[in-house]
């Protein structure tokens, strides 16, 4: 199978168009191109008024090898011509035997989801450990927040079944390196389990919250197929590390709230962002946990239509281009902000603003929309970049104190009852508070209160806000409008510590123990964390691959 990149058709271009393109490309004669199917399909939409789509396509021919050599010489086709990848998934080893001590994976986000799922697969019948609620039981208890204020705190937006991209934009796109091609194998699997088949191809694959839902109950439902055994309601509060005669620590269980001892020599730590808890056990036990940089800032929100019109001019509403997204960087040149970057962050096109905490008397933002993009407002985080060096030096958990202290002071800003302070930017950029709002109406829930944000946000924070706000309204007509809302606080933009791991994806200095996804600092997202799940689930597959080999 052969593979071109980079055929430009027309937005409205007709249906046949894309075949018909490659064979005048390719200057294919009749009969020789024998299939042909969409690998990828973007858009370049850099011109408003000419927006393109940018297909990449996998086909065969009769006889490839005198195709290639018929284009040879040229020098565009020598770029975007060629094989196309072998993507096909393929376990590094097989459990011979049940193991006697089965793998424990705490967790079960996107990260957790994949390693189980993998090791099932193959054969080692892996023990999920979920602090929290079934998805469904969890939406329930989710919903109490937004709608009534009351917090379910080990069941909400950040703790349950299907993690914190459980209740998101589900976007299944990374810039992560994947030579491996692992994130095929988390598409196809999120296909299986009811997703989209355009996911397999679209540029931006998304899902959004609902069908995340059915999705995380078909891989579940999976994963007990093939000998898995979930455990819901089960907090880990210890682990049980034991020091050898060759001074080398290692895992030899896990202790849950209830007082269970789980015995296990391989645990996938896949706790996500919040597991705020666990991070200190971690380091009470002695595992090396060190600080790590994050950012923390505001949600806005404008109108969609806004948005599309600022991307796409006369295109805006096209069916193909959905809504609009965006991506804005702004580097700080006033005085005290030198080396501090204002960017977007989780931009969710036509969705809502939505309470994350999952700690009493805090008040956290974060943002979802559901598979139809198709509510009023456009909401991103814009968030400011923070190093521990700078800003949170010393104690490995002192960002954690760090995101709790303006989460604290959002909850009294915003009146309590998990209510958030808002502000409108006309106010913001002016240095005065909000009395009221305007055009944009926000949608968090359970409710705002107008006021001052630079009281619940560092003031370096604020300043750089200010800074970048007209810069990017000079890239986006009308981002900087005096009516565009800010909500806050967005302070579980990633993990504040990372749980560091050697080239082995284990602990550096506690054998047995595999820190995975975003929780222990090694991904960003759904997509990054289920492929970093499957690469941490095959290292210990093959450790205990190994373990087997020399005990037999």
């Amino acid at each position: 199978m052969l593979r071109l990149t980079e055929l430009k058709l027309p937005l409205d271009h007709p249906p046949g168009a894309v075949e018909a393109a490659l064979v005048a490309r390719l200057d294919l004669r009749p009969g020789e191109l024998l299939s042909c199917t969409v690998a990828r399909r973007a858009w370049d939409a850099r011109r408003r008024s000419a927006i393109e789509l940018v297909y990449t396509l996998d086909f065969t021919v009769r006889d490839e090898a005198a195709l290639l050599r018929r284009h040879a010489r040229d020098a565009v086709l020598a770029r975007t011509l060629g094989p196309a990848p072998d993507t096909t998934y393929r376990h590094v080893t097989r459990a011979r035997t049940p193991p006697a001590k089965r793998p424990v994976v705490i967790g079960t986000g996107p990260c957790g989801i994949l390693a189980a799922l993998i090791l099932a697969e193959m054969g080692f019948r892996p023990i999920i450990l979920e602090r929290g609620k079934v998805v469904r039981e969890r939406t329930k208890d989710t919903w109490a927040l937004w709608r009534r204020g009351q917090l379910t705190t080990e069941s909400n937006v950040q703790f349950g079944e299907g993690g914190a991209g459980t209740f998101s934009d589900g976007k299944l796109w990374s810039g992560i390196k994947d030579p491996q091609h692992l994130g095929r194998k988390v598409l196809e699997e999120f296909v299986l389990a009811g997703a989209p088949e355009e996911i397999l191809w679209v540029a931006k694959p998304h899902i959004g919250t609902f069908r995340l839902v059915q999705m995380v109950e078909s891989m579940r439902a999976k994963i007990e197929a093939l000998g898995g055994e979930y455990r819901f309601g089960t907090k880990v509060t210890d682990f049980v590390v034991e020091t050898g005669r060759d001074g080398l620590r290692r895992m030899r269980g896990i202790v849950t709230e209830s007082g269970e001892t789980i015995e296990t020599d391989h645990v996938v730590l896949a706790i996500g962002h919040s597991s705020r808890d666990t991070f200190a056990t971690l380091l009470q036990r002695g595992v090396h946990v060190e600080p790590k940089p994050f950012s923390i800032g505001v949600r806005i929100e404008h109108p969609q239509s806004l948005i599309d019109r600022a991307r796409f001019g006369s295109f805006a509403g096209n069916r193909i281009l959905g809504a609009a997204d965006y991506k804005l960087v702004h580097h700080c040149r006033g005085k005290g902000l030198e080396g501090r970057s204002v960017y977007s962050f989780c931009m969710c096109p036509g969705g809502t603003v939505v309470a994350a905490t999952s700690e009493d008397g805090r008040v956290v933002t974060n943002g979802m929309s559901q598979y139809s993009r198709a509510e009023r407002n456009a909401n991103a985080g814009i968030v400011v970049g923070i190093t521990p060096e700078v800003d949170y030096p010393g104690d490995p958990l002192a960002g954690v104190a760090l995101q709790r202290r303006w989460e604290d002071a959002a909850f009294v800003a915003g009146g309590g009852e998990y209510r958030a302070p808002a502000q409108r930017v006309g106010d913001f950029l002016a240095s005065r508070g909000s009395t009221q709002l305007g055009e944009v109406v926000p949608s968090y829930k359970p409710g705002v209160t107008p006021t001052d944000l630079s009281r619940c946000l560092p003031d370096f924070v604020v300043a750089a806000i200010r800074e970048a706000l007209p810069a990017f309204g000079r890239q986006i007509a009308g981002f900087d409008m005096a009516d565009a809302v800010m909500t806050g606080v967005e302070t579980r933009t990633s993990s504040p510590v990372r749980i560091r791991r050697d080239a082995s994806f284990r602990s550096v200095n506690t054998l047995g123990l595999y820190p995975a996804g975003e929780g222990a600092g090694y991904a960003g997202g759904i997509f990054s964390a289920g492929v970093d799940g499957i690469r941490v689930a095959e290292a210990v597959a093959r450790d205990m691959a190994g373990l087997e080999a020399a005990a037999a």
